[in-house]
């Protein structure tokens, strides 16, 4: 069993000063493993809202929750959003005899309903599969192929792990999705998905899966919304600096696991990966995700110009301005575009993470970093 102590410690210290704790992410994440690790699946304290005994508990809420003393774990809450105003009143008791630990598979429902009903009282802790800080770096290109959702990753075998992506797509299309409210065809959303896997590590631009689609702009949008609601791509959105520069304003899109972009591009094993012309992107959006996993900015942005400079990553912490470049080369050198990103932005420092195993400065404030070496490059 692989050990996640950060994401323990983070969940330990929301449940010490909150009420009420949502452990959000998308399905097979490990969010259930965690919460059992809290309180043990037999104790009368777990309700898995998947489990028809569970359920039938739950038919009186304020009978079953309200005798219920120490930590409370409720599973896939976003199955029953009547409880989010029952806890909220549960957590306005004076003393308060029990605290709750919530999971979701960050349906857009979910956040709509939590927010609403437990203003003030809900804390929330995001995750996603396995780092590469949880596997070790001496797994990375394992990682990287076959991305972090726990039974991908630990599949015997490229073929078990291919196997279990494939059936996790077609499940999370067909029964998922239409749980979360989402009403939308799941052939439609998987062409959809398909198609934003070329847009990995691109500018967005709404016009061209329209067309293809035969829907208009205004749709293709709420698809990547919901895709994005679930977890399954982010929109890097652009940094707007006073400059004098036409600045872009449009995001980037990056699918959060790696794993199921090469399950859409159809790269079963490393050398097809190696070879493939998204290798690249693929290496790009994989590092990203990393960096924002283990350093949890504050803002994190990506910047560009029409005139061709750009940064990959920008990262606001505490006021203080990181800038971030990813190259998969043998020895990246110092570019006019990284220096332009040191002077408009005015970056406190700037890290280029690449594949390599020796680390050098290109400059006073430009340093490179080997992946391996993320870990301790990325401490703030």
């Amino acid at each position: 069993m692989i050990q996640r102590p950060t994401l323990i410690s983070a969940i330990r210290t929301a449940l010490d000063r909150s009420r009420i704790v949502a452990l959000l992410g998308p399905r097979q994440c490990g969010k259930t493993t965690l919460a059992r690790q809290f309180v043990h699946p037999d104790s009368l304290n777990y309700f898995d809202l998947e489990d028809p005994l569970s359920l039938a508990r739950l038919d009186e809420p304020m009978t079953a929750l309200g005798a219920l003393k120490g930590l409370v774990v409720i599973d896939e809450v976003q199955r029953r959003p009547e409880l989010f105003p029952v806890l909220r009143v549960l957590a306005d008791r004076d003393p308060l005899p029990a605290r709750f630990l919530i999971l979701g598979s960050a349906s857009p429902s979910l956040l709509r309903q939590s927010s609403e009903s437990l203003a003030g009282r809900l804390e929330t802790v995001t995750i996603g599969g396995f780092s590469l800080g949880e596997v070790g770096t001496a797994a990375c290109d394992r990682h990287w192929l076959r991305g972090g959702f726990p039974l991908s990753f630990l599949g015997d075998a490229d073929s078990d792990s291919l196997a279990w992506r494939r059936n996790f797509i077609q499940t999370f299309l067909e029964r998922d999705m239409p749980q979360f409210g989402i009403t939308t065809p799941a052939p439609t959303l998987l062409r959809f998905w398909t198609m934003l896997a070329h847009y990995h590590g691109q500018i967005w631009n709404a016009a061209e899966p329209a067309r293809s689609l035969g829907v208009n702009e205004s749709t293709t949008r709420r698809y990547l919304d919901l895709l994005e609601g679930v977890f399954m791509v982010r929109q890097l959105q652009p940094w707007h600096a006073n400059l004098k520069k036409r600045q872009i304003k449009s995001p980037k899109i990056y699918f959060c696991d790696s794993g199921l972009l090469h399950q859409l591009l159809g790269i079963r094993t490393m050398e097809d990966l190696l070879r493939h012309p998204k290798s690249g992107a693929s290496w790009e959006g994989y590092v990203i995700e990393e960096i924002i996993k283990l350093s949890v900015p504050d803002e994190v942005y990506f910047w560009g110009t029409h005139g061709g400079a750009e940064l990959d990553l920008l990262l606001i912490s505490d006021g203080h301005r990181f800038g971030v470049e990813v190259k998969r080369m043998d020895a990246p050198k110092l570019t006019p575009s990284m220096r332009n990103a040191l002077e408009d932005l005015e970056l406190d420092r700037l890290k280029v993470l690449y594949p390599g195993n020796r680390r050098y400065r290109l400059a006073e404030q430009v340093e490179v970093i080997p992946m391996v070496n993320l870990e301790e490059a990325m401490t703030m």
